[in-house]
C-alpha cells in the first residue's frame, strides 16, 4: 500500500509540474465569459383538482405547481474547453459552494472559467433557488454550528484544528455557517438525479462535480445519464456509495451512524467502468474508531470510498480514491475548494484533466 501511495504522489507532482494551469491565481485580472445565464431544469407539474375562479384566486384549485426542478447559473468562456464542469453542492448548502470563499478570495467557479471551462453551478431541488416542492415540509431554524464544526472538521469546537487550512478569522466562520439553506421540501436523492439527468441531457456532454452529500445523487446521475463523461467527486458522504447487487460491503457503524452501501445490477454499475472517477478527501480523519463525529464519520466514508473503487476497478474501470495527506497536501477540511490552498487542490483537478485527456 505504501508503494502505491509514493507512486501516486510521484506521478501527481509530474503531472503538476508539466500542467500549463499551475501559476499563481491572480483574482484582479479580468474575467472574459462569452455566454452567461440561468435556467431551471427538470422537475414536475403537479394540478390540484377543482376550478379556477378569480373571485377566490390565492385558492389552489383548478391550478397547477411547477416543481422540484434544479436551478441552474452557467458561465461560459470564449474559446471553451470541450468539457464544461457541472457543480453540484452538499447537503444543506446550495451552489454558493463553489462560488466566492469565505474569506473573499475565487471558488472554484472563477477558477475554472480562467482555465476556460465553461462552468454549471447548480442549486438542487427543493433548496436554495429551486425551492419549489411538491410536498410540504417545515423549516426551523438551523441550531446546528457545534455539530457543523465538527462534522466540516475545523476542529474541537471552539478550537480549529492546528494547521488547518480554513481561514481562522472570525468572519470566514461567520460566512461559511451562513451559506447553508434549508430544504424546502423533503430530502429525495431521486428527484435530484432526476433534475441532474435532465441537465446533462439538455447541455450535452460534461464533467460532473459532486461535493459531500451531493455524492450520491451524482453517482445515480451518471447512471441515468451518457452524457456524464467523467465524475469528480470531493469527499462523498453523508448518504450511500453504489455497488453491483450481491457485492454489497456489510454495513460499518461510526460515532456519525451506519454507513450502508446500495445495491444496483451489475449491468447498471458497469457505467462506472466506462469513464473516469476520482475521489477526493481532506485531512483530519481518524485512523481508527473515536468519538470525534466529524473524524470518525470521514474515516468510514474514506473506507466506503475506497471498497467503491476497488469494486469499480475489478470491473474493469479507472477510479481511484485520492486521500490528500499521503501526498503531502495536508489541513484540508471538509470544504477544500473554500480552503486556503483552493488554487493548489484546482491544480490537481486541472492535472487529472489533463491526463484523462479530458480538458
Amino acid at each position: 500500500m505504501r508503494k502505491k501511495i509514493v507512486f501516486l504522489s510521484t506521478l501527481l507532482i509530474a503531472v503538476l509540474i508539466s500542467s500549463p494551469y499551475v501559476s499563481a491565481q491572480n483574482q484582479n485580472e479580468p474575467l472574459i465569459i462569452q455566454q452567461q445565464g440561468s435556467f431551471m431544469v427538470g422537475g414536475t407539474v403537479i394540478e390540484n383538482p377543482g376550478e379556477f375562479t378569480f373571485s377566490d384566486y390565492r385558492k389552489p384549485d383548478g391550478q397547477k405547481a411547477y416543481v422540484d426542478h434544479a436551478y441552474t447559473f452557467y458561465q461560459i468562456p470564449p474559446d471553451a474547453r470541450k468539457l464544461p464542469l457541472v457543480f453540484l453542492h452538499g447537503g444543506g448548502q446550495s451552489g454558493k459552494t463553489w462560488e466566492t470563499t469565505p474569506d473573499g478570495r475565487e471558488g472554484f467557479q472563477n477558477i475554472f472559467l480562467r482555465r476556460r471551462f465553461g462552468v454549471y453551478i447548480v442549486d438542487q431541488p427543493r433548496r436554495g433557488r429551486a425551492g419549489a416542492t411538491s410536498l410540504p415540509h417545515t423549516v426551523e431554524p438551523p441550531f446546528n454550528n457545534i455539530m457543523v464544526f465538527s462534522l466540516f472538521r475545523f476542529g474541537n469546537y471552539p478550537d480549529l484544528f492546528p494547521g488547518v487550512q480554513f481561514p481562522k478569522d472570525s468572519e470566514s466562520m461567520n460566512q461559511i455557517l451562513r451559506q447553508a439553506t434549508p430544504d424546502t421540501g423533503p430530502y429525495d436523492d431521486d428527484v435530484t438525479s432526476e433534475a441532474m439527468a435532465a441537465l446533462f441531457n439538455k447541455i450535452g456532454e460534461g464533467i460532473l462535480v459532486t461535493h459531500s452529500r451531493g455524492g450520491y445523487p451524482g453517482w445515480h446521475t451518471a447512471l441515468k445519464s451518457s452524457n456524464v463523461k467523467a465524475i469528480i467527486s470531493f469527499e462523498p458522504g453523508g448518504t450511500q456509495f453504489v455497488y453491483p447487487e450481491g457485492e454489497l460491503p456489510e454495513p460499518i457503524t461510526s460515532a456519525y451512524g451506519i454507513h450502508r452501501g446500495v445495491g444496483v445490477p451489475l449491468e447498471e454499475f458497469m457505467k462506472f467502468t466506462r469513464i473516469p472517477i476520482i475521489i477526493y478527501y481532506g485531512d483530519f480523519i481518524a485512523e481508527k474508531p473515536t468519538s470525534h463525529i466529524g473524524q470518525d464519520q470521514w474515516r468510514v466514508e474514506l473506507q466506503m470510498a475506497r471498497m467503491f473503487v476497488d469494486v469499480v476497478n475489478r470491473y474493469g474501470g479507472d477510479a481511484q480514491v485520492v486521500h490528500l495527506p499521503e501526498i503531502g497536501i495536508k489541513g484540508n477540511t471538509h470544504f477544500p475548494m473554500s480552503d486556503l490552498n483552493n488554487v493548489e487542490i484546482a491544480d490537481l483537478v486541472s492535472a487529472w484533466l489533463k491526463e484523462k485527456g479530458l480538458d
